[in-house]
């Protein structure tokens, strides 16, 4: 019983805020961030370390010479190792979106670009360290991680990320839920970048078109090959999303590349693709076949220990009265580094909407509370 009183208390506090939830949101999605804009994330990141100062954090601000400046803050607590509060604050939507796009509301809805993935996630994490250093002390220490660069590879921050984790008992992921029923993600597929290129010997299409060895119609033959290494029942996928080849329409092309995506749902099996990628052999012997990249996230897997922390956010969720489902899906965030270290880690406890990377992008304002309760109780519990 105390402990659904206390998530009833945090629930109506942060109900009694859910106006000024959602203006702080429409700030946030204000001051837009693209991915490789550096002046606006930094923009953003001074207006987040203030306001996680303002809640009592100690700031330590990663600077970066090209991405953006990632924000780290520190916050007191009892014994114990610290939760990290993981997310990032950089959008894929280009600056001045939001004239076109601009944050608006229908009462149950709220839109703008970047607003579910996941500016609202962010949010959740200001107002539950608001409420619970509000109510009593941390039973723990806190850390706060919002990197730049999350939705481009996170090249710049992986490091940071991984070395926080390594100091930690868990990982809190504030990235949106999933489906309009707002489940939690307790796996997620590694993410791989493969690059194909074939060089050929160029000729002139017409007078001398046996001398050709045409680097397009190899790559198209290796293509058709990698595209048979797609395994659904393991959970792989192997999918060809870009190419280029060729320099005029008279001339047979001497060179040809792919960029590749790849899902792996088992940490095994990013051995087992990148050894099938690097066996592969140009079918036309006078062509050579080259193949760079890698897999650049490990899956976040259901482990003991994701589901132990899954079981502990369900229960907190009935006692917010809702029931809180699990989920397993194809895209990466920053939890599959922490993940991949083997820290406990839960993702999508952030918002509840729709339409990521999407012109309908939303979230459901009656949930930002609802949430955010459930995330002050996980740090107080797990």
């Amino acid at each position: 019983m105390a402990k659904d009183n206390r998530s009833r208390q945090l629930l109506e506090s942060l109900k009694a805020r859910q106006a000024e939830m959602l203006e702080t949101l429409r700030g946030l999605v204000l001051i837009e961030s693209p991915s490789n804009d550096k002046p606006a994330l930094n923009r953003l990141a001074q207006y987040l370390a203030r306001e996680l100062a303002r809640r009592g954090g100690r700031p330590h601000v990663h600077r970066q010479e090209s991405a953006g400046d990632h924000v780290q803050m520190e916050f007191s607590g009892g014994s114990g190792k610290p939760i990290l509060l993981l997310g990032h604050y950089d959008t894929v939507w280009p600056l001045g979106t939001v004239t076109k796009m601009p944050f608006r509301t229908d009462g149950r809805r709220a839109y703008g670009p970047g607003i579910f993935d996941m500016k609202a996630g962010i949010v959740m994490m200001l107002y539950a360290l608001e409420v619970l250093a509000q109510s009593a002390s941390l039973p723990r220490p806190v850390s706060v991680l919002l990197v730049s660069d999350e939705e481009v590879g996170s090249a710049s921050s992986r490091a940071i990320t991984e070395g926080l984790a390594r100091r930690c008992g868990a990982v809190l992921v504030a990235e949106p839920s999933f489906g309009p029923q707002g489940a939690c993600k307790t796996a997620r597929k590694g993410v791989g970048d493969f690059h194909l290129r074939v060089e050929g010997v160029a000729a002139h299409s017409g007078l001398d078109f046996e001398k050709g060895h045409n680097a397009v119609l190899e790559l198209a033959r290796q293509l058709d090959r990698v595209a048979r290494f797609t395994d659904r029942k393991r959970g792989l996928t192997v999918s060809p999303n870009i190419i280029r080849g060729g320099t005029r329409g008279n001339v047979v092309p001497a060179e040809a590349e792919a960029d590749i995506d790849v899902r792996i749902a088992r940490e095994k099996d990013g051995a087992y693709i990148a050894k099938r990628f690097h066996s592969l052999r140009a079918m036309d012997r006078k062509c050579k076949v080259r193949v760079s990249g890698g897999i650049n996230r490990p899956p976040l897997e259901r482990t003991k220990q994701v589901a132990r922390l899954y079981g502990i956010a369900r229960d907190i969720a009935r006692e917010l009265g809702f029931n809180l489902k699990e989920a397993a899906v194809g895209g990466g965030s920053d939890g599959n580094f922490t993940a991949g270290l083997g820290i406990p880690t839960l993702d999508g406890i952030g918002a509840v909407g729709d339409g990521a990377h999407a012109a309908n992008e939303h979230i459901v304002v009656e949930e930002l509370p609802r949430r955010a309760a459930l995330l002050a109780r996980l740090i107080e519990t797990v």
